[in-house]
């Protein structure tokens, strides 16, 4: 059985006072008690990785994980600006964010970089999440399968069967910040098209990968979505932000 995985992607916001807030408020109520055979966690910007993870670990009884957003293809060196796994990994980081429709689009990251920092992740014992998806103009062509499956058989042919160590996060760019969501039978159907293509890999890699659902979860849409037999949880962005919006799709 797969568990149902819930993760928070701040995006750029956030502040130091008010990430203390949010993580309090979070942690106070995970405590209290969380369904069973869940997974939870935040990606907080670089800069607050620091803060955000010793307020995760002060508050232990909690099952929230830290995450980042993103990492670099590269180990180390003359790379200005760039983060790598080994840092990520020092700071306690359990998630981390590769390949996000806003990566993509933004900074011409392509499916075979999104593999490259997904290698690095797994190299230093973190859970990538690989992001994938298309836009309305390739949905409204009847092009999203083809898209989608383009998008998977790069992670396939560089990762091979270390996918079972890895997250899939679909997330329709159409619906990312926009209010629009998909339907959750138009989320299952594409699910369950990337669950086919990775079990014409391997049968056993395509039982054990968790398929998140990412694209204006809110917790009003969360328990339709979260019951198909193919989402496996939500990559939350704007609701993320509302640490009791947060907590109601954690519930859901």
């Amino acid at each position: 059985m797969r568990p149902l995985t819930v993760i928070g992607n701040w995006k750029m916001n956030g502040s130091i006072a008010g990430n203390a807030i949010w993580i309090e408020a979070v942690c106070s109520e995970m405590e209290k008690g969380m369904p069973a055979g869940r997974r939870y966690g935040v990606c907080p910007p670089y800069p607050f990785l620091a803060q955000c993870g010793g307020l995760i670990q002060s508050c232990s009884l909690a099952p929230l994980s830290l995450g980042a957003q993103d990492v670099s293809a590269e180990q180390l060196g003359p790379f200005t600006g760039e983060v790598s796994a080994a840092m990520l990994s020092e700071f306690g980081c359990t998630y981390v964010l590769v390949g996000h429709s806003e990566r993509r689009d933004r900074y011409n990251e392509s499916d075979q970089l999104v593999a490259e920092k997904a290698l690095q992740v797994l190299d230093h014992g973190m859970t990538p999440i690989i992001c994938v998806g298309e836009t309305a103009d390739e949905r409204n062509s009847g092009r999203a399968v083809e898209v989608v499956r383009g998008q998977v058989a790069k992670q396939v042919a560089i990762l091979q069967d270390r996918l079972a160590d890895s997250l899939i996060a679909y997330e329709p760019v159409w619906a990312i910040g926009t209010g629009k969501v998909a339907s959750a039978q138009i989320a299952q159907d594409m699910h369950r098209e990337i669950r086919l293509q990775l079990a014409e890999f391997d049968a056993d890699v395509a039982s054990h990968v968790g398929i998140l659902y990412g694209g204006s979860v809110k917790p009003d849409n969360a328990v339709e979505l979260f019951a198909m037999p193919d989402i496996d949880g939500g990559l939350i962005g704007g609701a993320s932000l509302d640490p009791q919006e947060f907590l109601a799709i954690c519930r859901a």
